[in-house]
């Protein structure tokens, strides 16, 4: 009786499932969701080549120098990176005293000593990269009412993190007169800002990288455009969120070989032992 129950209770969820099944495949295709400015024109990312793509991936640590810079000159203004100590810099081919030079440049929150209050002081290598704003409160209100994302796994975050990142920074533009011949609800409100390459087509943050030679880049470097900026800033968030990544390739390369070598051990000891026996 128990077994006759249970088979019809299996059946009754599976008439269900398949009826559920069906009758939203059928909705799909008599009533198809209506169009959306956001589906019709965001745009999937842009290529990006960068030295440590793929299994043997290395990082170009003169670009990461580059992103960093980036980062520190315009990026740092409104984003933090708090996932990131300063000591953590020697791994771009800092010197022990830039790293310093570089941490006393930031404003850490600290402890007055004497009068155990609140204060700020230079930052030390083991500190991490401060937050630009006091609180999510005057980071709003700055930000005309959004609060920056933390960078430090930002490429991890979004899909095709590199190139995202890169395709944002480049993606500003005037909103097409098609999109609002198409839909004249979705003009870009006042304080926002047309990107295609943003979920919703529209963001509070202003362009970054506004024009050629913002940055200075010092000798033997490529020539500051938006474009290179835009570039070696998304390669070193790609290191911030992937610090270890060369690590992690060797390492991989490493195990790879030796299944490889395990595999065929495997396979010749199997045959030396059933050499003589009839399969």
């Amino acid at each position: 009786m128990a077994r006759i129950l249970s088979i019809l209770v299996g059946l009754f969820f599976t008439v269900a499932l398949a009826w559920s099944f069906g009758k939203g495949a059928y909705t799909q295709i008599t009533e198809p969701p209506a169009a959306t400015a956001e589906h019709e024109f965001h745009l999937h990312p842009k290529e990006l080549h960068l030295a440590s793509d793929g299994p043997f991936g290395k990082f170009d640590k003169q670009q990461l120098q580059r992103g960093f810079q980036i980062y520190k000159e315009v990026c740092s203004a409104c984003h933090s990176l708090s996932h990131v100590a300063f000591r953590d810099l020697a791994a771009l081919g800092y010197s022990e005293g830039q790293v310093k030079a570089i941490a006393a440049g930031f404003q850490v929150p600290g402890v007055d000593p004497t009068t155990g209050e609140a204060n700020t002081r230079p930052g030390l290598p083991t500190d991490y990269f401060p937050k630009p704003f006091a609180n999510d409160t005057a980071a709003r209100a700055a930000n005309n009412n959004a609060i920056p994302p933390d960078l430090s796994l930002m490429t991890k975050a979004r899909h095709e993190g590199g190139p995202y990142v890169y395709s944002l920074l480049t993606g500003f533009q005037a909103q097409p007169a098609a999109l609002l011949k198409e839909f004249p609800d979705a003009k870009t409100p006042d304080g926002l800002h047309y990107n295609p390459y943003f979920a919703n087509l529209n963001l509070a943050m202003a362009p970054p990288l506004t024009a050629d030679g913002q940055v200075e880049y010092s000798p033997g470097n490529p020539k500051p455009t938006v474009d290179q900026m835009a570039k070696d800033v998304s390669a070193f968030l790609v290191w911030t969120a992937e610090p270890k990544l060369e690590k992690r390739n060797q390492t991989g390369l490493a195990v790879v070989l030796f299944l490889i070598f395990a595999t065929v051990l495997g396979y010749m000891s199997y045959r030396n032992i059933w050499a003589g026996k009839k399969h």
